[in-house]
């Protein structure tokens, strides 16, 4: 029987808040692996000869390679990729953190950094 970690009560009510838990960290095991293996050269490589084969060979599911496909930062963190692996896909496609707030922000990047408390450091 499932029940819900107290940890988490309420949590449903706090917007752009996505759970990362022992059951997402589960279902979403293949896909958050596809990320970290960005960490080995041959795994980037690989991604960079052939985005297709490697998500094919990672065992990715339709729905977690058309998140790859379309560059989705925020739609493959809701989906339940922590975001600490998918910074290892960042560098790999050339994109850095920064920029990836903004897009999960749904702000352009010089929109981003004028929030920013020093808007001109990159």
């Amino acid at each position: 029987m499932f029940t819900q970690n107290p940890q988490t009560v309420g949590i449903a009510e706090l917007t752009g808040t996505y759970v990362f838990d022992l059951r997402t960290c589960n279902r979403t095991l293949a896909f958050n692996r596809f990320f970290w293996n960005m960490i080995r050269p041959e795994a980037r490589e690989a991604f960079w000869t052939d985005e297709e084969a490697a998500m094919q060979a990672a065992g990715l599911n339709p729905d977690e390679k058309a998140l790859v496909r379309a560059r989705d930062w925020l739609g493959i963190v809701q989906y339940g990729v922590n975001f600490f692996v998918l910074e290892k896909w960042a560098r790999v496609v050339k994109t850095t953190n920064l920029e990836v707030y903004a897009i999960m922000r749904g702000e352009s990047f010089e929109d981003f950094m004028n929030t920013r408390q020093v808007p001109c450091s990159r």
